[in-house]
């Protein structure tokens, strides 16, 4: 795999999404300043905050401003006119290059301040949630790929029998059914009607807080029922997957090969169908992978689960714009990340693809 070609197309790719998500968002109607100050009619003080976060400057050089904050190798002024709202005295960073006039600083991606949550940044923000969603959909995907490959394999040695129809009328279930109806419904069957025998509850996250904020206890418990109703719709597509690539392998010649030579089919598909038939699960499961990370808002915010999705949608609610960007900006990054990954993945089980 020819790693630079990917890492220009990675880059190119976060680009055009920074740049949509930045005109997307500044041409909104509504002024940030007056978002920042909770709608309070002061006009000295809303000039001075338009002033101060350049929500006064022409669009273009807001633009590069937040390129700047956003590269991890940025231009600052020595003379106290920032180029940037990023402070290197408050976050850190590393400078390069000094003149008299201009430093050139590494940096980590600066993704500003929250509007509503005074003086905290998004990237604090999310560095708070994004592991309570990488929990969720790491534990989703887990289930959906233990299930769906088992599920799959006994589709495939029951071809056209019951237990196949029966799976494969499941499956088209699962992939028909939306994900926030999913939550609903067993959050209130499992979470309230039927509380006394799974002691489930209707709602929670990882970690709960005391009422007085200091104490934090783990609560696996919270997280099998949005992991289930999450890992739904990419168990369904795993199982039908794992059905018609392990029924096209072993139809293969090699297939025929192995079975005159008195294999059992168990051994057959465990030493040489099973991983040739992986490939477009593995594609399935990188892409769903990266979409449970982003598509979990609906599952999230229905069972109280602190994570990004549920900080999307209160920042959507608040118009908390650069906790939105930041957030988009992030899941872009890791789609990105998640991609490339699976590039190298390939290599490994099917080395003619290099």
């Amino acid at each position: 795999m020819r790693v630079l070609p990917k890492l220009i197309n990675a880059f190119w790719t976060l680009f055009g999404v920074v740049t949509v998500i930045f005109f997307l968002f500044t041409v909104l109607p509504g002024d940030p300043a007056q978002m920042m100050m909770d709608q309070q009619e002061n006009s000295v003080q809303l000039n001075a905050l338009k002033k101060k976060f350049g929500f006064d400057l022409p669009i273009a050089k807001q633009y590069a401003l937040y390129l700047n904050d956003l590269s991890p190798v940025s231009i600052h002024s020595s003379q106290g006119e920032d180029f940037s709202y990023y402070s290197k005295e408050k976050y850190g960073g590393i400078v390069l290059f000094s003149t008299t006039a201009y430093q050139l600083v590494i940096k980590k991606p600066y993704l500003r301040t929250s509007y509503q949550k005074r003086g905290k940044t998004v990237g604090t923000i999310i560095g708070e949630a994004l592991p309570n969603t990488f929990v969720l959909a790491l534990a989703s995907i887990c289930i959906a790929i233990a299930l769906g490959i088992g599920l799959g394999i006994v589709a495939t040695l029951y071809k056209d029998r019951w237990q196949d129809r029966l799976l494969q009328f499941f499956s088209t279930l699962g992939m028909s059914v939306p994900s926030f109806f999913s939550a609903i419904l067993f959050s209130w069957l499992f979470g309230y009607v039927w509380h006394q025998y799974t002691g489930l509850n209707m709602t929670g996250s990882l970690y709960e807080v005391d009422d007085f904020g200091e104490y934090r206890a783990l609560n696996l418990k919270n997280l099998i029922l949005p992991a289930f109703v999450l890992g739904i719709r990419p168990l369904a597509i795993i199982i039908q997957l794992m059905r018609s690539s392990l029924l096209e392998v072993l139809s293969q010649d090699y297939i025929r090969t192995a079975k005159a030579k008195g294999l059992s089919m168990a051994a057959i598909i465990s030493r040489h169908a099973l991983k040739n038939a992986l490939n477009p699960v593995v594609t399935a499961v990188s892409g769903w992978f990266a979409s449970l990370l982003a598509g979990a808002v609906f599952v999230e915010y229905i069972f109280g689960w602190k994570g990004l999705g549920k900080e999307i949608v209160d920042a959507l609610n608040t118009l908390d714009i650069p906790v939105i960007m930041g957030a988009v900006t992030t899941i872009a990054s890791l789609f990105i990340a998640i991609n490339i990954f699976v590039d190298y993945l390939y290599t490994l089980l099917d080395p003619q693809i290099k």
